[in-house]
């Protein structure tokens, strides 16, 4: 892949149908073939400051933008412009980010693809404790096919240092054997620190709000996932029915608020 030329690689970045893993992977690959294919810093800089790139800054994440902000392989200008566009979308209403999508002028700049793992949105507070709010949308399709076993894992997204995912999961109820819907929270890797989540899973119901579904407490040592495995308390067919009242115009929207409440330092062996 890093020996194709520009046309290659712009063709295949055009496609929606695009398996990817998440929007930052596609910026971490165009740079790392930018850096191959052109060592001269003004070349890449104009192969990779087009205002329309085929790759949509809309939906990387919050933390890889800042990178991009700082990237001197970029033209500082359009990179900045780029990234106060992608941040706008990222504060549209559902509805208005559908619309900029379907608009063949900015279409390519806004277009969502299939990624592998799902975007999130992600507000970050510091006081009084680390603390994050986490969006995932899911379409009724996309939980439709996780039965009778799957599941889906959503970007990562951090605090306190530490990199966390969620994964939405349809499993077998083992107390009443139907299948239902699960939601999980996990640590990516294995850290040093050792600290207490304090977490909440809520869904909008069709009245507006979010409601809380389950609460708890749970101390990561890193590499762990923690969740709850019927997350509605009503079976699967019942979850997915069209009278469901937690698709609001096809969607699903999950909310899940962590707060860091006991930091620790590393223990001493």
């Amino acid at each position: 892949m890093l020996g194709l030329p520009l046309s290659g690689i712009e063709a295949i970045l055009s496609s929606d149908d695009l398996q990817v893993a998440s929007e930052d992977a596609i910026y971490d690959f165009v740079l790392k073939w930018a850096r191959a294919q052109y060592p001269l810093l003004e070349e890449r800089r104009e192969i990779l400051s087009s205002p329309n790139p085929p790759y949509p800054f809309a939906h990387m994440t919050c933390r890889k933008l800042r990178k991009v902000l700082t990237c001197n392989d970029l033209d500082h200008e359009i990179a900045s412009k780029l990234v106060t566009d992608a941040l706008f979308f990222k504060a549209e209403a559902p509805h208005r980010q559908r619309a900029l999508s379907a608009d063949e002028s900015s279409h390519r700049r806004f277009t969502e693809r299939a990624y592998k793992y799902r975007p999130l949105k992600v507000v970050e507070f510091e006081r009084p404790h680390p603390q994050c709010i986490v969006y995932l949308d899911l379409t009724r399709d996309e939980c439709a096919n996780l039965f009778p076993s799957g599941r889906v894992y959503s970007q990562a997204f951090h605090l306190g240092g530490q990199g966390f995912f969620l994964s939405a999961h349809c499993n077998l109820d083992q107390h009443s054997l139907f299948h239902c819907f699960g939601l999980f929270l996990g640590m990516q890797e294995k850290g040093s620190i050792s600290f207490t989540v304090e977490y909440e899973f809520a869904a909008r119901t069709k009245s507006g709000e979010f409601v809380s579904k389950y609460k708890g407490f749970y101390t990561f040592t890193g590499g762990k996932a923690v969740g709850y495995r019927n997350l509605f308390g009503i079976p699967w067919t019942s979850f997915v029915a069209e009278d469901s009242l937690f698709f609001i115009n096809g969607t699903l929207h999950l909310r899940a608020e962590l707060t860091i409440k006991q930091p620790q330092p590393p223990s001493l062996q």
